[in-house]
């Protein structure tokens, strides 16, 4: 199965999972589903223009990347040894990169009682990964507790996680798709 196929079938499965997602998670179905500009803007009929402009700019670039400075949408764990290793996720075009486990991605942080991680039972493999230095999180996708999440996909569907870490003063890291 492509990725891309792989991400669409993921947001409908988690569509029936999380109805408090499921608005976002059907949008991001159809745009991935998409073929042009065009098509992504008549998705957004109610948006703002610059908000529909750039958020078609940001899918179309998601499927032809091109050179950026790649800023972290999400962790990921993959399974390696008697742990997990972690990897970022580029916001912009989905490239993976491998970055230490305990060290954050914003101020470079290493000390890990000031790295909490929250984690919420509902969706117990996402994981908040915040930084009490610099008041940043993101999530993190535990595939070694789901082996079946798509890491830019499951992280729209903890979309309460991001809610509560901004009660809680932390600030994402980079925003998702729908600037979340």
């Amino acid at each position: 199965m492509m990725a891309w196929d792989r991400r669409i079938e993921r947001a409908r499965e988690l569509e029936r999972q999380f109805p408090a997602a499921a608005e976002m998670l059907r949008l991001y179905r159809e745009i991935a589903q998409a073929r042009d500009r065009r098509s992504i803007l008549e998705l957004l009929p109610n948006a703002a223009p610059d908000a529909a402009e750039q958020l078609a700019d940001l899918a179309l670039q998601q499927r032809a990347p091109g050179e950026h400075e790649h800023r972290p949408l999400c962790a990921v764990l993959r399974p390696e040894g008697d742990g997990g290793k972690r990897s970022l996720v580029c916001a912009v075009c989905l490239v993976e990169w491998e970055f230490n486990r305990i060290r954050c991605p914003n101020c470079g942080e290493e000390d890990e009682r000031k790295l909490p991680v929250y984690t919420a039972e509902q969706i117990g493999w996402v994981r908040v990964e915040a930084c009490d230095s610099c008041r940043s999180y993101l999530k993190s996708i535990d595939l070694t507790k789901n082996g079946l999440a798509v890491p830019e996909v499951d992280e729209i569907a903890a979309v309460a996680l991001d809610i509560w870490a901004a009660e809680q003063g932390y600030s994402k890291l980079c925003p998702n798709l729908f600037g979340l």
